[in-house]
């Protein structure tokens, strides 16, 4: 089935997407989802702002579906669960499949369904469960026409052993892409390179899928702006942020400054500006 119809509710005519991720309590990390402790309250908010997609887990996806009327983002289903997050690295790390994954997203009226790939050090058997995740989303996503969203993500050990953090070596990005696309990936979520300069060449390694950049943890407001430009302009067709959205002061007012940037060919410093002078409440 084609996933045409679907795909239409996610991107704009423009072919841009910018999805707010919004699944962080997914997870079982506390210290990952702040800003979203009243999540129906968060979830409004940010759909009034008006982006193009919501990312949210089944248990949590009825915060968007059900609210009224008709021009609500689109919702983007996580399908997966992982470990990996915590301030403690857990003895064993997995990832899973949430039961019948495509039929909740199709029952939900999700455009999209979105899984990890997880790249981390001398954890072979998590990336195993994560192609093994793929496999079997890739072919009910096919006949659902359900578009699949591959997050290959490229993770380091912290310093001392601490906490897994974004890995941003182009060459590593790079090849979990590739891998990605070739397991059947119709949209890529990747972190952004080191240097931005190199996300063209993650761009190129998609294929023609879109690459829609992660935002990681929180930056200062001119950072992420900065940065959302210099992806564009290196390829990238919008973004997927959650924390640099959901734990400012004003998510609305960043949600809007940040469709300017990809939508409205605002360049980063003019955003800021726009971002700076709207109300505190906004």
């Amino acid at each position: 089935m084609a996933i045409t119809a679907r795909w239409n509710r996610l991107f704009a005519p423009d072919g841009r997407c910018l999805d707010v991720a919004m699944d962080h309590g997914f997870f079982g990390e506390l210290s990952v989802w702040r800003g979203l402790e009243d999540l129906p309250g968060a979830v409004r908010t940010v759909a009034d702002a008006g982006p193009d997609a919501v990312q949210l887990s089944p248990g949590q996806a009825m915060l968007l579906q059900g609210l009224p009327g008709k021009n609500r983002p689109a919702l983007v289903l996580r399908t997966d669960i992982a470990n990996v997050y915590g301030e403690v690295i857990p003895r064993t790390l997995f990832s899973r499949l949430v039961g019948d994954a495509v039929e909740q997203a199709v029952a939900l009226d999700a455009a999209c369904v979105v899984v990890n790939l997880l790249a981390l050090p001398d954890q072979p058997e998590l990336l195993r469960d994560c192609v093994a995740n793929i496999c079997v989303l890739k072919p009910l996503c096919e006949r659902s026409g359900m578009p699949l969203m591959v997050e290959p993500l490229v993770m380091r050990t912290g310093a001392g052993g601490g906490p897994y953090g974004v890995d941003g070596n182009a060459d590593r990005i790079v090849q979990l892409v590739r891998q990605a696309v070739e397991l059947g990936a119709d949209i890529i979520k990747a972190d952004p390179t080191d240097d931005p300069g190199d996300y063209a060449r993650v761009v190129e390694a998609a294929g023609g899928r879109p690459v829609l950049p992660r935002g990681g943890g929180r930056v200062p407001d001119a950072e992420i702006l900065r940065r959302t430009e210099a992806l564009l302009k290196m390829g990238a067709c919008g973004a997927v942020y959650g924390r640099n959205i959901v734990q400012h002061e004003r998510p609305a007012a960043m949600v809007r400054a940040l469709m300017a940037v990809i939508h409205e060919g605002a360049g980063a410093a003019q955003a800021l500006r726009t971002l700076e002078g709207e109300p505190a409440h906004a």
